[in-house]
């Protein structure tokens, strides 16, 4: 016991430097909350994306994948970090000191992120408390409506919970209603015209309305779209779309932002352990831990190596300009600091890809695109722009087709018309025919997705009963 109070109190002494050098370096963060928790928690934790969170069974699939992963030593969570403020940090129980310094740094400087990036500057610093509430009324519908009713409506958002806009405030006013009549002045002696107006028409000039499209615009916020106007929906089932689609909404940033993000976290990790006084054990263990951090992949992006790459590259570019980017740019030398923090400032993945990806970078990292051969992989691009524009396609949009609803009254029935917004890549038919059921259950009425396969439009149906395929 008194081993475990000395180790919490040097823990504590080594937050309060870190915290200190962290500020001199620039680092502006919320007020941190530091806990040290067991592995079932923190992977609990990982596994519902927050400490407080409605229950459901694709979590407690996650959570036994990544414990297993745990007890067999194929990875290991260090930490978990909350955009919140203050911000709260969870530790592993059974990290080294070293460790859980290298974590503090890292940690840090992803609330520095979260506290000034652009992206993030509309998300809900309350967040764990709301999802806390929204526990406890789920919870409550399952007691009044029946565990697996809820469960089955859950099962159906949670397979569109991405498809948000998350520049659209639910607040947002609609378009002001405007009619024939509402031209017209006034008066006392309206009443006189009613006498030969048609039915439906507020004027007597024997007007007729429009018809209008519903939506007036094709609507990128499916979520919203449903919440709103689904006829049928109980208030408890609008509550549970309201909740899921604000939780979107707040995870959206993080998943725009990984690359970036990661390579800030741990860009700056590496610069406050060396301010640290290491002994020579801290040290290699420090390069160790590090090392396997940003180890580089050859079938995936690793988005700490990839992000600190770019960053040291900028600050460099920047430090030390070539006569060209003088000339061209305007740039002095020196400015490199400077730059990152702007870049912090103002990017997400796709930007700081576009912006910083160098040819230079591609080849050193040897950064190529590949597609899976059977049972192997095959190279099939290595030049610099095509790749770069490769990973561009890849993060547009969290990755997330995007699809929007092009009509809400499809054969003046009520029915749902989606319309995928094609650009090169297919949907999944499999993901997509499981999918259009769970539409269908929010809706209520018959679905279709419009999309593409092999170039040619086609048009996906569900009734209720069975799904069509018609090319069109």
């Amino acid at each position: 016991m008194n081993n475990m109070s000395g180790e919490i109190k040097e823990l504590e002494r080594a937050i309060e430097e870190i915290i200190h050098i962290a500020k001199g370096l620039g680092l502006d963060f919320y007020p941190m909350r530091f806990e040290i928790c067991p592995a079932e928690i923190i992977y609990t934790f990982g596994a519902y994306g927050m400490p407080a969170r409605y229950t459901h069974w694709s979590f407690g699939k996650a959570y036994h994948k990544l414990k297993m992963q745990y007890d067999f030593n194929l990875s290991r969570i260090y930490e978990m970090v909350i955009n919140s403020n203050p911000c709260y940090a969870f530790l592993l129980e059974g990290n080294s000191l070293i460790q859980n310094k290298l974590v503090v740094a890292h940690v840090l400087a992803h609330c520095d992120f979260f506290k000034n990036n652009a992206w993030f500057r509309n998300t809900n610093r309350d967040m764990l408390e709301s999802m806390s509430i929204a526990a406890q009324r789920f919870r409550s519908y399952e007691l009044r409506y029946g565990r697996e009713r809820v469960e089955q409506f859950l099962d159906a958002v949670m397979a569109i919970q991405q498809h948000i806009n998350p520049h659209h405030s639910i607040k947002e006013p609609g378009p002001k209603k405007r009619d024939c009549c509402s031209e017209r002045r006034q008066t006392p002696y309206d009443d006189l015209w009613d006498l030969d107006k048609p039915k439906g028409c507020s004027c007597g000039s024997g007007c007729h309305k429009k018809t209008r499209r519903f939506p007036e615009k094709p609507e990128r916020d499916l979520m919203l779209f449903m919440m709103k106007h689904a006829k049928d929906l109980e208030e408890w089932q609008r509550d549970i779309i309201s909740v899921l689609r604000d939780e979107m909404l707040y995870f959206w940033p993080q998943m725009q932002t990984k690359i970036i993000n990661e390579g800030w976290a741990s860009y700056w990790h590496v610069r406050i352990m060396r301010e640290l006084d290491l002994d020579e054990w801290e040290a290699v263990e420090f390069a160790k831990m590090h090392a396997g951090v940003i180890q580089p992949s050859t079938k995936s992006i690793n988005p700490y190596y990839l992000g600190i790459k770019i960053f040291e590259d900028i600050e460099k570019r920047w430090d030390n300009p070539s006569e060209e980017e003088r000339q061209k740019y305007n740039r002095k030398g020196g400015e490199g600091r400077e730059k990152i923090f702007e870049v912090r400032s103002i990017d997400n993945d796709v930007s700081f890809i576009r912006n910083y990806l160098t040819k230079e970078l591609v080849e050193e990292l040897d950064l190529y695109l590949f597609r899976r051969v059977g049972h192997d992989y095959k190279i099939t691009d290595k030049d610099w722009e095509t790749v770069r524009d490769g990973l561009i396609k890849n993060l547009t949009n969290c990755g997330v087709p995007y699809i929007v609803v092009e009509n809400g009254d499809y054969g003046k029935r009520g029915e749902l018309y989606l319309k995928h917004c094609y650009e090169g890549l297919e949907l999944d038919v499999v993901h997509l025919e499981k999918t259009l059921p769970h539409v269908y259950l929010i809706w209520g009425r018959p679905v279709h997705l419009e999309t593409k396969i092999d170039e040619k439009p086609v048009l996906f149906s569900y009734d209720g009963e069975k799904i069509t395929k018609k090319f069109i």
